[in-house]
Formats: C-alpha cells, sequence, structure tokens
C-alpha cells in the first residue's frame, strides 16, 4: 500500500529514488525549485536537461508534462521533470497541475521508483494559492496512486509551515480524517 506524507524538509537532501522539479519550460534551471536542484546536482543535471533539448524535447518540455534525467549530484537516482502551470500567465486549469503529479509519476513507475519526492509545484513563482495547489496535488496523487501500485512512497517536501499547513490539512481530508487543529 502506497503512503503519502507532507513534510517539512530541503528537496535536495531527500534520499527518495527521484524527486520531482518544478522546472520551467525550458528544462536549462531557473529559480525556486528548480534553481535549487540544479545548484544541488551540480553541472551533470544541466548537460543532461540541454541533452533532452538537443534530442527529444527541442521545443522544451509542455506544461503538464513530465521528463526524467539522471540526478547528478543529488542523493537521489532520478530528477522528474515537470513543468507546472502559470496563473500569472492565465494557465488557470487545475487540470494542468493535476497533470504534472499523474505525468511525473507514470515517469518515475516507468524508471521503477519506489519514492517519490514533489514540490508545491506551482505554488510558488507560478503563483496558484497555498490551498488550492495542495488539494489539487495531494488529489491527483491520491487517485494516481489508487489506480497504481507504485510508488510505494510519495513525499511532498514543503519550504515553509504555510505550505506544509496546506498540504497536511489537504492529506487529511483526502483521507476523510481531520485535519490537525481543526
Amino acid at each position: 500500500m502506497s503512503r503519502l506524507e507532507a513534510v517539512r524538509d530541503d528537496l535536495t537532501a531527500q534520499r527518495v529514488d527521484a524527486v520531482v522539479n518544478a522546472a520551467n519550460s525550458t528544462l536549462l534551471g531557473g529559480g525556486g525549485v528548480d534553481g535549487a536542484l540544479h545548484a544541488a546536482a551540480g553541472p551533470a543535471l544541466l548537460e543532461e536537461c540541454r541533452r533532452l533539448r538537443r534530442t527529444t524535447h527541442p521545443q522544451g518540455l509542455a506544461v503538464g508534462d513530465a521528463v526524467a534525467t539522471g540526478a547528478g549530484g543529488l542523493p537521489c537516482r532520478w530528477v522528474v521533470h515537470t513543468v507546472g502551470p502559470n496563473r500569472h500567465r492565465g494557465q488557470t486549469d487545475p487540470a494542468l497541475l493535476a497533470s504534472c503529479v499523474t505525468r511525473s509519476l507514470a515517469v518515475a513507475r516507468g524508471l521503477g521508483a519506489r519514492s517519490v519526492a514533489f514540490p508545491a509545484v506551482g505554488a510558488g513563482a507560478y503563483g496558484w494559492p497555498a490551498d488550492e495547489a495542495a488539494e489539487v496535488l495531494v488529489a491527483a496523487a491520491r487517485a494516481d496512486l489508487a489506480e497504481h501500485d507504485a510508488p510505494d512512497l510519495v513525499r511532498f517536501v514543503l519550504v515553509s509551515d504555510r505550505l506544509l499547513d496546506a498540504f497536511t490539512a489537504a492529506l487529511a481530508r483526502s483521507a476523510g480524517t481531520s485535519p490537525p487543529d481543526a
């Protein structure tokens, strides 16, 4: 049985099979989660992303899609890159945000990953309110795990108490329990 959890921690330090990168469509690094993962992974990650751009993704990665690379110097085996919808650019369809989870989990399963760590895709520079992003991402993960027997662990790794509270509440609601201090 798969387990869903939320923790406040550093995504770059996760000892899981795969971490999910909230990438931009260029796949060539950026700010926030993307910048932190590229910095921690070292140049090998950027070189793999450049290879993807030269071969399978010359136009970049589409919103809601996912693709994997090696992890460079990170303590995981793979990085699964996904591009969240940018609310500031009018990309407000929750199905695109949910697709970031389902496509990332499908790619991770294809690699044989048994544990996957996600950031709060969309809830940073792309403008999704924390509570809404948490509801969409958690619901997508729970639905995907109900259909598939892998991965064994999906962990949402969050950088602030505000995000942790939003994801903890969404996890409790999706499991049919009351959130702590509710």
